[in-house]
């Protein structure tokens, strides 16, 4: 079973990918269309964040990251000082990346 970390290394190597940066650049709109593509190419900044997130949370987050609630992300983003939005497309990728290996 993938395990956040896991799905956290498997993002790191796809950071500034140019044509991940390329798709993202072309889909952005000021609605936020292209934010799922963070999955696709991180920037190390977003990285960076969803680290500090990983590095905070405890086992049992960690172990059940795929069903944490809107108001856990929230105080893990919170305590981790990051972006909330950019923590809850991560896991909700996380979700729909493990549901694809069930």
């Amino acid at each position: 079973m993938l395990s956040l970390l896991e799905y956290l290394e498997t993002l790191a190597t796809k950071v500034d990918d140019p044509f991940g940066t390329q798709i993202r650049n072309h889909f952005a709109d000021n609605k936020g269309s292209a934010e799922l593509a963070m999955l696709a190419s991180p920037s190390a900044d977003e990285l960076a964040q969803l680290k500090t997130a990983a590095a905070i949370m405890t086992k049992e987050e960690l172990e059940n990251a795929n069903s944490l609630t809107d108001e856990q992300i929230n105080k893990i983003a919170s305590d981790a000082k990051i972006d909330a939005g950019i923590f809850a497309i991560f896991i909700n990728g996380y979700a729909l990346a493990r549901k694809k290996r069930i």
